[in-house]
């Protein structure tokens, strides 16, 4: 006998859960956020933006990623577990730079290290704002933002362009938490009240006409 929290498809059952997107999309915001106040020159160091890395951009956008497992939703899935990972590893890197993780001494780390790790995240975001389109346009335009985010990132880490990059980076994150806000707002007072409280914007683009009309 299955309970309010489960249901039966395909001779299987599914647990219940509820929209993980506001937590992800609540994680996005509070920890860009924060770091793109030090990228804009408004607050200085990293020290008291790892907690934040940690535990919002890291653990929340980690969770709300399993959760969406339940949800049997891959893109969602792999996008907030994608990004909470992305935000252990920057947390980490940030905790060596700050000395609370020692390196042995006379490593010297090579920072163009970083900037592949910040092109291979920007070439999966260029394939998962693809997949935005098909949601809404609120997630596109985060993951858009995204795209330059990891652009500027990788260019100027890589040594690539002069500070262009560095301001590109900045002011795109901090677009990013502005739109990560009303994205969690949106999905948060909608489903709350059953209503459109706010809007997301429709899908749009070619696959998603073409995913449309092939569920009729």
């Amino acid at each position: 006998m299955s309970n309010s929290n489960e249901m039966h498809v395909s001779g299987h059952i599914q647990e219940l859960v509820a929209n993980p997107s506001p937590l992800g999309l609540l994680g996005l915001a509070m920890v860009t956020l924060v770091a793109s106040s030090q990228k804009l020159g408004i607050t200085t160091g990293t020290a008291f933006i790892i907690p934040w890395a940690i535990f919002l951009g890291a653990t929340a956008q980690f969770v709300a990623g399993l959760m969406d497992y339940k949800h049997n939703n891959t893109f969602g899935a792999t996008a907030f577990c994608g990004y909470g990972f992305f935000w252990f590893g920057v947390a980490m890197t940030w905790m060596m730079a700050n000395g609370t993780i020692g390196m042995s001494a006379g490593i010297t780390p090579d920072i163009h290290q970083l900037g592949f790790a910040f092109l291979g995240y920007f070439i999966f975001t260029v394939y998962m704002t693809v997949g935005a389109a098909g949601a809404n346009k609120v997630l596109f335009i985060i993951f858009f933002l995204i795209d330059l985010l990891f652009l500027g990132l990788f260019m100027n880490t890589l040594g690539l362009g002069g500070e262009a990059w560095h301001e590109l980076a900045a002011y795109s994150e901090m677009g990013i938490a502005i739109m990560s806000f009303y994205g969690s707002a949106a999905t948060v007072l909608n489903s709350h009240y059953g209503f459109t409280v706010l809007p997301v914007g429709a899908p749009f683009g070619s696959l998603a006409r073409k995913a449309a009309q092939l569920k009729k």
